[in-house]
């Protein structure tokens, strides 16, 4: 090398140029400051979350929360409906053959249970809300014959009443006694 040659400079490197972005070096080269970075409106920006939408979630988680609490906390018991009082009532039907036999039990929906092919003699307790009239109803089949219902409430004899020939019907039915009060069982 002489002394007139100098050596050749060369400009000094980036330490890191893995750390700026494309949009950076562009405005670097160009002379020009970076952009920001705007996202259009209700968009995330650069790594931070979307206010809005925090406030979006934490309102539904508020009102979610809400809701279970009320269902949680409001421990109020619904009234369970009082208890109808009821009497016990023997039916009972004798004979032979088979009948359908119809009686009033203690029943929501206060309607009677209905048996049919019931190969007698048949006899059945059950218990019958107060207010409702006991009965006991049977129809023979087409094979007729002859049988007697009877009725009893608490024990104590009510009615009787007999079906004869084909399709022979009888009801027997009875009232509570007044002495007997409610509230028994």
């Amino acid at each position: 090398m002489s002394s007139n040659e100098l050596p050749e400079r060369t400009a000094p490197e980036k330490e890191s140029p893995a750390e700026e972005t494309p949009a950076e070096e562009l405005a670097e080269l160009s002379g020009h400051a970076p952009a920001e970075n705007t996202a259009p409106e209700g968009e995330a920006t650069g790594g931070s979350p979307d206010r809005r939408g925090l406030l979006i979630a934490a309102a539904v988680l508020l009102a979610c929360g809400g809701l279970v609490g009320y269902g949680v906390l409001d421990t109020k018991e619904q009234p369970k409906p009082r208890a109808v009082p009821t009497a016990g009532v023997t039916y009972e039907v004798t004979g032979t053959g088979t009948a359908e036999i119809a009686y009033l039990a203690r029943s929501e929906s206060g309607t009677a249970t209905v048996e049919k092919g019931v190969t007698l003699p048949w006899k059945k307790s059950v218990e019958v809300p107060l207010g409702k009239a006991p009965s006991v109803a049977i129809v023979l089949d087409k094979k007729g014959g002859r049988a007697s219902c009877t009725l009893a409430i608490r024990g104590q004899h009510v009615q009787r009443a007999t079906a004869v020939g084909e399709f022979g019907r009888a009801t027997c039915s009875g009232e509570f006694p007044a002495a007997a009060g409610a509230g028994e069982d």
